[in-house]
Parts: C-alpha cells; structure tokens; sequence
C-alpha cells in the first residue's frame, strides 16, 4: 500500500480576497474588476470551489481600507480598495450553494460579541448548518478612529504594532469566541415549542443567561436567536506565533498556520496543541490547516512567467507572510502530501489570482489529490462540521439545567 493510500484524506479550503491575493491581480485578463462589488461575482467563486468538493470558503474582511503599509493607510490608487461585509455576503451566498461551507472573517477589536453571535448564527440558518467564523483583531490606529471607543499608538514606518498591544487583543479575542459560544448555546435546542393550540412558542426555562464579565465584556444573554442548526457553528483563526496559537488553542476549531517548511509546519502544529492542551480541551478536536498563496498553471514556466508579470505591473516583488507556491497542480500536490505528514489535516489556499488560479485548484489541484486518494469524490455531509468530522455539540447549558 502507497503511503497516499494510507494517509487520511486532507481538508481543503479556499481563502477569498478581492480579485486575488497579488496586488495586480485585478488587471489580469479575466479578473472582472467591474464585477467585484456584485453578488454573481462572488456566487461564481464560491460556485466554482463547491464544484471542486472544497470543505469550505473564507472571506477576507476589515475595518479600513487595504493598504500596503502594515498599519496605516497608504495613497495609492492601483491597487484594489474597498471591500463588502463578509457576513452579509456569505448571507447572500448561503442559499445559491448546498453543501460547501462558509466563513466569514469578524474583526472582534470593534465588534461587539452579541451582534456576530446573532448574525453568524443566522448565516448557520440560512445555509442550514455550513456557517463557521473567523476571528480577526486589529492594532491599527486608523480603524480605532472609525469608532472613537480607543486609542492605539502609532508604529515607526514600516514597523509592526508592539507585540503586548496584539497579545492583549488576542486575549481579548478569546473572551469574545467564549461569549459568541456562551450565546449560541444560551438557548437550548428544545426551547421552541410553538404550539398554536396552547399559545406556547417558547419554553423560557430553556431560555439560559450567560452572565460573562470579562476585561472587555459584560454581557447577561440570553441570546435573540434560537440555538444555530450546528449549535455551534465553526470558529477558525490565523495564528503566526505564541499568543496567536493561544487563541487557536483556547477558542477554535480550525487553526490556520504559515509554515513555510515540513519542520516548520511540524512545530507550528506541536504549538498549537499544546496550547490546547494547556486549555484544558486536549480531547477535543482541533484541526491545523497550512496557508499558502499559490500561482498555477499547467507548465510550471508559465506560472512563473504569470508571477513575474504581475510583479511588475505591482512595482515590486509579491511577498506574503504565508508560502508562496509557483507551479503546477502536480507539483502543489506534492507538496501538500509532504507538509500534511508533519501533522497538518488541511489547507487554506489563497489564490494569486482568484479568476485564474481557483480553477487552477478546483480542476487540476483536485482530481490530482483525488487520484492520490488524498481527498473527496463527493460532499459526505450537509454541514461543516460534518465535513471536518466534528460533533454536534449538547448546549452546556442544558447539561447543568
């Protein structure tokens, strides 16, 4: 038996962005820049990566503008600015797709954990059970000022913000998963009756405050929405480091990690379940996806040649704080193959170019995994957390009731 034959089929999951992760990827033929802000352009993405039996979608999402400064706005105009709200797209994704899953990215610096709880747990409705979450924080100034509510201190040029500030928000961002979760689970699955005959619709003791007093939030509960399909639905985070992998540990159920070799990836795995160890919650399920940007084509000189013609039309060479892969689908398999033999159970790819390279993915990346045995020939579930081979959690509350 080959080692493929023998290895757990992977994960596989696409990260959306605009047109493409590369800065130029809007001028590339195909990339339909007229078409960004409409809801076809993204149903045709997400209608492409459902046909290639991908476990699920994210959506890049902020609070300010993009920009190629790490933590300031910039001046430029050649490049794509402006984004739609990530949830309400997914919302509007959710009934023109049937069994892919869907996770939008919440910014939890300057949002409060009733309203994602809400609207995440209405996106689980209307997909009937494929919604998940990614959290995201932010340091920067420029989006403090969107909301007036705080302050942060600005970087020297080109410089990250101070790594207590993004360790004190990470903290933070776990607060607000454990509330968001509280509230999912505040309402009991039975507490609806709605019995017309009695006049009954609700059974108030199945109804749960959650009473969280935290640093950041103080929040009573009960939630306004009935218990989500999954009843938790998935929360997933990008982790680069310590207090990052913390959050991953503590809080999610998918962590997505930037290793840019098998050793590194085997660490950044090691990290991350010792963190969940450290969380009290080694026994449950936790899985570790790699991030990569990837450029390509059938002939691998041809995905160069596309990746260096986009780098000029950018200016500059593209960089990313994930790897970077330039190649075939073949070659990509390959290299998946070898990274998930560190531990890692899927991946999150990020297009270069999203027009060009998540066909790329869907028709060459996956038919060749497919031949490996290293991934699905059809959806064996109708949620998410059914494709990721997760459990469909009791209320906590209706434990202890």
């Amino acid at each position: 038996m080959s080692a493929s034959a023998s290895r757990s089929p992977l994960h596989l999951a696409v990260a959306l962005d605009g047109t493409g992760w590369h800065p130029a990827a809007w001028r590339e033929p195909g990339a339909r820049p007229n078409d960004l802000f409409t809801a076809a352009y993204w149903a045709d993405l997400v209608g492409e990566a459902e046909r290639g039996l991908l476990d699920f979608v994210t959506f890049e999402d902020g609070l300010g503008l993009q920009s190629s400064h790490p933590t300031e706005p910039d001046e430029r105009t050649d490049q794509v600015r402006g984004r739609l709200d990530a949830v309400l797209v997914a919302a509007r994704i959710a009934p023109l797709t049937h069994h892919i899953g869907l996770v939008p990215t919440v910014v939890a610096t300057h949002t409060e954990p009733f309203h994602v709880s809400k609207a995440v747990a209405t996106l689980d409705y209307v997909s009937s059970g494929r919604a998940g979450l990614r959290i995201l924080v932010s340091a920067r100034p420029h989006e403090a000022a969107h909301f007036g509510r705080r302050t942060f201190p600005r970087s020297d040029e080109g410089s990250p913000p101070p790594r207590q500030l993004v360790d004190e928000l990470l903290n933070e961002a776990a607060d607000h998963v454990e509330v968001v979760r509280r509230l999912w689970d505040s309402w009991e699955d039975d507490a609806e009756i709605r019995d017309a005959a009695t006049g009954r619709f609700v059974d108030r003791d199945k109804l749960h405050y959650i009473d969280f007093e935290g640093a950041r939030f103080s929040v009573k509960g009960p939630s306004i929405t009935p218990r989500p399909p999954q009843g938790q639905p998935v929360v997933a985070a990008l982790a680069h480091g310590p207090a990052a992998y913390r959050l991953v540990g503590r809080s999610a159920d998918v962590g997505f990690v930037t290793p840019h070799d098998t050793a590194a990836a085997r660490a950044a795995v090691e990290a991350v379940h010792a963190e969940r160890a450290a969380a009290g919650r080694a026994n449950d399920p936790l899985h570790v996806f790699g991030d990569l940007v990837v450029f390509l084509d059938d002939d691998a000189q041809a995905a160069t040649a596309r990746r260096a013609r986009l780098d000029d039309l950018a200016g500059t060479p593209y960089t990313s704080d994930a790897r970077v892969f330039t190649g075939t689908p073949g070659q990509l398999a390959d290299v998946l193959e070898e990274l998930s033999a560190a531990g890692l159970s899927g991946f999150r790819l990020r297009p270069a170019v999203a027009g060009h390279d998540l066909e790329r993915i869907t028709r060459g990346l996956v038919p060749e995994l497919q031949r490996r045995n290293l991934f699905r020939r059809a959806y064996e579930a109708g949620t998410l957390r059914g494709l990721l081979g997760l459990a469909r959690p009791a209320s906590r509350y209706a434990a202890t009731a």
